[in-house]
Order: C-alpha cells, then sequence, then structure tokens
C-alpha cells in the first residue's frame, strides 16, 4: 500500500497550454472547432521520478477553460500537493477528494501521479496492472453529412483496419438512419456499428429511438436522451433489446454505482474525464454487475492515448475497442511516439512513463509561468 511510503518531495511541477489543430473542422453535438485544447501537468520529485498527463479544455465537457484550470491548480491544488508530497496515487486521491468538485483538475493530477508511479517504478502501467500487451481501438466518426460520414468511416477502415465504428447521431432520426445506411453500404456488415447521440433527443422519445437503430444493425446505443439512474433508465434499458452505453449522465463513481443497479448494460470510464483511480473504480463495480466498461473518448491527443491504453489494456475481453484513437484527426503532437494503429490494433510500449514520450524541449514556448 503506497501510504506507508515515505512522501517524496515535488522538486518541479510545471503546467503547459497548448492547442493541436483539426485536419478538417469539427462538429461535436455542442460546439464545432478547429482545434482542441490541452492543459498538461509534469510533475518532478526528488528521486528523479516524473509523471505527466493532459486534459482536454473544452467548458461544455469539463466545466473549466484552460484559464479558469490553470488557476485552479495554482491556488487550490499546487499548494496541497506540494505540502503533502507524493508517496502513491492512492494516497493522493485521498488527498485530492478532500476538496469538493473540480473533477477535470483532480483528473489531471490523478494520472499524472499515476504515471510518476510507473517512472518510481521503471514499468508501464500496463504492466504493473497485468493488462494486455495490445489494445483494440475503434474510430468515432463525427457529425457530417451521411455520405460523407460513409466516406470517412471507409477511409479510415481502409488506413488503420478499425472492426469497430461508433457513429455520432443526434442529427434527427432521419439523417441518423441515413448515415447508418450509407455507412453500411460502403463497408457492408464486417464492420461493427454503435451509435452516440450524446442525448439529443427528449428522452420519450428515447425508446423508440433505440428500436429504430437496432433496425439498422448497430450493437450499442450511447445516451439516446439525458439519462439519469431511476426507474424510467431502468425500464428503457430492460425494453431496449441491446446495452445502452452511459457516458454524460455520469459524473462520479457515485453514478457509476446508481446506474448499474438500474441495470445499465456499459459505462463510459473516461481517464481523461475521471481519472485512471476512478476509471478502474468505475470498471470494477461494473465488473461486479455483470457489465461492460468501454474506455471512453475524451478528444485525447496522442499524449492522453498512451496514458488512456494503460487502462484499457486491463479491461475484460470482450469489451467494446477503445475509444481512443481521436489523436489521428489532428495534425500535429506533442510526443515523439505516436501511436501506430495496424489491423485496428496499437501495441503498448514498454516505455515505463508517457511522460518520457513528451518532448519537452518543444513543449517549452508553452509552459505556463510560474
Amino acid at each position: 500500500m503506497d501510504g506507508s511510503r515515505r512522501a517524496e518531495r515535488i522538486v518541479r511541477w510545471e503546467v503547459f497550454v497548448r492547442s493541436l489543430a483539426y485536419g478538417r473542422e469539427v462538429r461535436w453535438s455542442d460546439m464545432t472547432e478547429a482545434a482542441a485544447q490541452f492543459v498538461i501537468l509534469r510533475i518532478e520529485t526528488e528521486s528523479g521520478a516524473a509523471g505527466a498527463a493532459e486534459v482536454v479544455v473544452k467548458p461544455t465537457w469539463v466545466g473549466a477553460t484552460a484559464a479558469s484550470l490553470v488557476a485552479t491548480l495554482r491556488e487550490v491544488f499546487e499548494p496541497l500537493v506540494r505540502q503533502t508530497g507524493l508517496s502513491g496515487p492512492q494516497s493522493l486521491r485521498g488527498v485530492l477528494d478532500a476538496i469538493p468538485g473540480n473533477t477535470v483538475a483532480k483528473a489531471l493530477i490523478d494520472n499524472a501521479c499515476w504515471d510518476w508511479e510507473a517512472s518510481r517504478q521503471g514499468r508501464p502501467l500496463w504492466r504493473l496492472w497485468q493488462g494486455r500487451s495490445e489494445v483494440e481501438l475503434s474510430w468515432a466518426v463525427t457529425r457530417q453529412a451521411p455520405d460523407a460520414m460513409a466516406r470517412e468511416a471507409a477511409a479510415m477502415v481502409q488506413a488503420h483496419g478499425f472492426r469497430t465504428l461508433k457513429i455520432k447521431g443526434g442529427q434527427g432520426l432521419h439523417l441518423d438512419r441515413a448515415s447508418l445506411a450509407a455507412v453500411r453500404r460502403e463497408l457492408g456488415d464486417a464492420t461493427r456499428l454503435y451509435v452516440d447521440a450524446n442525448g439529443a433527443y427528449p428522452f420519450e422519445d428515447a425508446a423508440d429511438y433505440v428500436r429504430a437503430m437496432a433496425q439498422e444493425g448497430v450493437e450499442v446505443v450511447e445516451d439516446p436522451s439525458p439519462l439519469s439512474p431511476d426507474g424510467a433508465f431502468q425500464a428503457l434499458q430492460r425494453d431496449a433489446g441491446l446495452p445502452l452505453l452511459v457516458d454524460f449522465g455520469m459524473a462520479s463513481t457515485r453514478d457509476a454505482r446508481l446506474f448499474l443497479e438500474r441495470g445499465a448494460g456499459i459505462l463510459s470510464a473516461k481517464p481523461g474525464r475521471f481519472g485512471l483511480s476512478d476509471a478502474q473504480a468505475m470498471r470494477d463495480l461494473a465488473a461486479r454487475a455483470r457489465a461492460g466498461t468501454v474506455a471512453g473518448l475524451m478528444g485525447e491527443s496522442a499524449m492522453g492515448t498512451w496514458s488512456g491504453l494503460q487502462f484499457a489494456a486491463t479491461l475484460p475481453a470482450g469489451s467494446l475497442p477503445a475509444e481512443l484513437s481521436w489523436f489521428l484527426s489532428m495534425r500535429e503532437q506533442y510526443v515523439g511516439h505516436v501511436p501506430a494503429i495496424v489491423d485496428g490494433v496499437v501495441a503498448l510500449p514498454e516505455t515505463p512513463s508517457v511522460a518520457e514520450l513528451v518532448d519537452w524541449e518543444a513543449m517549452k514556448d508553452f509552459k505556463v509561468p510560474s
């Protein structure tokens, strides 16, 4: 247990803010953007061990801007973590959770501390956690005209061998069905499809939407409407005929437990949203409830992808492929080693920490002044 270790003094705490441009404009359910913005944290202790992590900062996703997150880190969490030092992720998470809210700041620090732990032990997390050395990935086709979505789906399958695609819905039932039909025409039945409506439809329409998606051959429906862990959700999942994937309605491990008690089929556990500690807790809750877990998309760059893959490598066989391929949409990266996806699968490196993969010299111009 890391609680018995002597805490190491932090000798360096560095925060960076950087944007990475997309190859094309991306239309999410709540915004359209040409680039993604990240806050990156690097922590080094007196032993020389160093860990790093990133979070994407979109206010409607994480409740923070880069400026507000940087201020929270500086004013609330850096003094707290410096005071306690680092002995291990489990001990640190308890310290962080003494502060209410601030989920994204906690996730960033938690992930950096887990990376520090890997650096300290000289072994990657996927090995420390007895995970697999390879992880299958899916690709998310974002909102466009149906034919454009089909062309993108075919191009990504051809280029990277994806066997599962997540199709972003929420454009209206007619367009959602047309998009799925267009993808099917391009790819046939060999590629697994599931749809994410991002809660676009009223709850009273959710059952009809799920039935329509099932008729189009999807295997899972994510957030057909805003979801709450109540009796109405339980009835929807019971009658759906396929698993419902819960994402935005779940903001904590407490929510995860409540959804599982109401029969949720799959949870989207996002290290970039909740932190690796809570993502593991959600995975374990789901396993006990005989439900599934997917390593969900959080708009990661290649850096966040390497971090999330450590967790994805521990998910049970038969889980949905990890949604950790979004870095492919970006024109540049700040890691020197970008994941190579071959036949839909990425091999995990033996490099102990993600921090070792970052080109810190290239990051110096993006460092936030202390």
